[in-house]
């Protein structure tokens, strides 16, 4: 008994990504995008802990990889599509634009089921990570529902949210799904933010994004967290390239 209860409890940390994820789409459907951002950031926190707790306990399973794959593409696909697909269908110049949403799910079910059988991404990826285009659009839904949040930052943008959702920011927003798309399934390396140790060494480029996160964040709160997920590519890219021409 207690030896099923210790092989399950990853299982259930990620069965709680998934009740996030699920609810996060429900509340994205009816307009509640702050709330999907909220669920959405709450399933990616499980999505963290589920994989630590298998590790810990000696416990990692064919069942529980594929449960982590079909949780992640609802939290990290579905409801950040849906999330746009409701901006899109209330401000987009024709209506038709929302589809471009479904880009977004259809991408990370692509991406996770490539992830699966891929040995290359043990302590880096290849692609960008379908948590952290999630995080675009929870940013996006939190900052629709709750603009005034943009005031808790040192720099205000104020203009931000009358561009994005205004009929040529949602052209913007489609072109950024698409983008976030290709970003998916694309064999881009992008570090992981795994530290094997904590020397200032091994883990330079961790810790100045670590550092610059923070900074972002303080400088433009809530909206910060696309600015972070942009500069992470751009860090990713330059590190890849310095790296190869050393």
């Amino acid at each position: 008994m207690f030896n099923a209860i210790k092989r399950n409890i990853p299982n259930f940390i990620t069965l709680c990504n998934l009740l996030c994820g699920t609810i996060a789409a429900w509340q994205a459907v009816l307009g509640q995008l702050h709330f999907a951002a909220i669920f959405i950031l709450l399933g990616i926190f499980f999505d963290f802990f589920d994989g630590l707790a298998a590790r810990a306990l000696k416990v990692a399973s064919p069942v529980g990889k594929e449960l982590d794959s079909l949780a992640d593409l609802v939290t990290s696909g579905v409801a950040p599509g849906f999330i746009l697909f409701y901006i899109l269908l209330h401000h987009a110049s024709p209506n038709w634009l929302a589809f471009s949403a479904l880009l977004i799910p259809l991408a990370a079910a692509w991406r996770l089921a490539k992830f699966n059988l891929d040995s290359r991404q043990t302590s880096s990826f290849l692609g960008l990570p379908a948590p952290s285009n999630a995080l675009v659009w929870a940013c996006i839904g939190f900052y629709y529902n709750c603009p005034h949040w943009s005031s808790v930052a040192l720099v205000r943008l104020h203009d931000l949210p009358i561009f994005l959702f205004s009929p040529a920011g949602s052209v913007f927003l489609a072109v950024l799904a698409l983008t976030c798309a290709v970003l998916m399934v694309s064999e881009i390396p992008l570090f992981a933010l795994k530290f094997k140790n904590l020397k200032w060494d091994d883990n330079k480029i961790r810790f100045i994004f670590l550092i610059s996160c923070l900074t972002l964040l303080v400088l433009f709160g809530v909206i910060g967290i696309l600015f972070i997920i942009l500069w992470y590519v751009i860090l990713s890219v330059a590190t890849f390239y310095i790296g190869n021409h050393d």
